[in-house]
């Protein structure tokens, strides 16, 4: 599993490195003329979602009739071949295409890592809520390191870069062909496994809420983000266009917030296994309009000296860590849900259909949101779901999680 999951973190430098030199490479094509706007970049980010959307449930189901190494590995690979495409031209229609790719690759590997997860853990249910936590932490090490590698390698590199990415990608494939071993199980069994996990109550409940917090990640982990970063608006707000005259430092704001959402997840891979999983839930969900109000605060802090907007930082930060416990909670929900039966990859499939649907919504919003509120709107839109999310996870009773033993 070690090896599984440094691949998987690698694979998350790629994505987010991918990521983000699409970003900048569509503000630098509009900087110097080209029709191009924050719509684009967020209807590209739904295009990969997409893309992940209608293969993730296949794929999961294919993981549970071929052994998950050849699928994590193929889309390792699929991975290289987009980011190599992105860069490779100017047209639309091949950026449409490139992360058309990249997102059956994202679909190839995550649904049978976690089916790996889940079968190497299924003894022991502390061990899976620190491996799922493990898993959150080797995505955000990715994201943050991503973002920092795309800045230096565009900074000295510029449409160079997608090909050293894609060699990472490469890294990736061998890393997951060594680190993951174990066969798939009769495709019958597969479909079990997916009527199975339909079929439980607690997920039912969860998807709402998991979708909302999936749009939130549409929202911030898409090309608007950066698009709007080192883009100047005009509209007096603080982080709009903050690294226009140098688009290398975005890639140094995504590797803080990955150290401090991390130092978040390491606390939580701890409290987990102790608390019942659907308090962890909503403890990480009302941290996140305060999260928003820091933010608005910081987006208009234009006036306030230094030591006041570090101040502000400060505390936003604090509320990000308590906020980073959804996601491992709720992977462990679902990882208890489905226990140590066959049909795994099927289960978790569901994942990454759920993460899509609600990043497809993220990015689209984002997209429309961007253009006419800049960052403002990816704050409000992220207060209006984080609100939803809220909503729904009421009709998720407490006794439904203990520790890592919900739903079994």
């Amino acid at each position: 599993m070690p090896l599984a999951l440094l691949g998987n973190a690698f694979l998350r430098i790629s994505g987010s490195a991918g990521g983000v030199l699409a970003g900048l490479y569509l503000a630098d094509l509009g900087n110097r003329g080209g029709t191009v706007g924050a719509a684009l970049a967020g209807r590209l980010g739904a295009v990969s979602f997409a893309s992940e959307l209608l293969f993730a449930v296949p794929m999961g189901i294919l993981a549970d009739a071929v052994a998950p190494r050849f699928l994590v590995s193929a889309g390792a690979l699929l991975g290289a071949v987009a980011t190599q495409l992105f860069g490779a031209s100017s047209s639309s229609g091949m950026f449409f295409l490139s992360r058309t790719i990249e997102g059956l690759g994202a679909a190839a590997a995550t649904p049978p890592l976690l089916a790996h997860i889940t079968d190497v853990t299924s003894s022991n249910p502390s061990l899976r809520a620190r491996a799922m936590s493990y898993f959150e932490l080797s995505l955000l090490a990715g994201l943050g390191l991503g973002g920092f590698l795309a800045a230096w390698l565009w900074r000295g590199f510029q449409t160079r870069a997608f090909a050293a990415v894609a060699c990472v990608y490469l890294l990736c494939a061998a890393l997951f062909y060594s680190g993951i071993r174990g066969g798939g199980h009769p495709s019958g069994d597969a479909f079990a496994g997916l009527r199975r996990a339909l079929r439980e109550l607690s997920l039912r409940r969860l998807a709402p809420a998991w979708l909302c917090v999936n749009s939130i990640v549409g929202l911030w982990l898409g090309p608007t983000l950066t698009f709007l970063l080192i883009r100047d608006s005009g509209g007096g707000q603080y982080l709009a266009g903050i690294f226009k005259d140098q688009p290398e430092r975005v890639g140094w704001l995504l590797l803080g917030y990955s150290f401090v959402f991390a130092a978040g997840v390491t606390v939580w891979g701890r409290v987990l296994p102790r608390v019942r999983v659907v308090s962890g839930l909503r403890v990480a969900l009302l941290a996140m309009p305060v999260v928003c109000a820091g933010l608005f605060l910081i987006n208009h802090s234009g006036g306030l000296g230094e030591r006041a907007r570090w101040l502000l930082v400060s505390l936003t930060a604090i509320c990000i860590m308590v906020e980073s416990g959804f996601t491992p909670a709720a992977l462990s929900l679902l990882a208890s849900a489905v226990g140590p039966r066959s049909g795994r990859g099927a289960a978790m499939g569901i994942y990454s259909l759920l993460l899509s649907v609600g990043a497809i919504a993220g990015s689209l919003l984002a997209g429309i949101l961007g253009a006419r509120y800049s960052v403002d709107g990816l704050i409000g839109g992220t207060l209006a779901m984080a609100m939803l999310a809220l909503v729904s996870l009421s009709f998720l009773h407490p006794a439904e999680g203990t520790g890592t033993n919900a739903g079994q």
